[in-house]
């Protein structure tokens, strides 16, 4: 399973990215994915994540109202629309696939900036 995560880069704060997650070898829409990030110094943290059953979403409470997960089957991608983006949410986005209840495959992120 192979995982590539894009669409970072530098944004001012208020601003929007969208991060695209393409996933060959795993089939989207039968296994939970997501993403999490991690800023330097800190430890990696849960951002938000989909479900392959009913498509549920979930979210950390520090992106909730501003970030959205989706997926496209037909492109096997997951995305993350990031909006009203904050300086602390400066950290390298990793997209992930779950098999049950363990996170199993990682790509290996795209860095997110967002200048004040």
């Amino acid at each position: 399973v192979q995982l590539q995560a894009s669409g970072g880069g530098l944004v001012q704060a208020g601003g929007s990215l969208r991060l695209s997650c393409v996933v060959s070898g795993r089939t989207v829409s039968s296994a939970g994915t997501g993403w999490f990030r991690q800023a330097p110094g800190k430890e990696r943290e849960f951002v938000a994540r989909i479900s392959w059953i009913g498509s549920s979403t979930y979210y950390a409470d520090s992106v909730k109202g501003r970030f959205t997960i989706s997926r496209d089957n037909a492109k096997n991608t997951v995305y993350l629309q990031m909006n009203s983006l904050k300086p602390e949410d400066t950290a390298v986005y990793i997209c992930a696939v779950r098999s049950g209840s363990s996170w199993d495959h990682w790509g290996q992120g795209t860095q997110v900036t967002v200048s004040s």
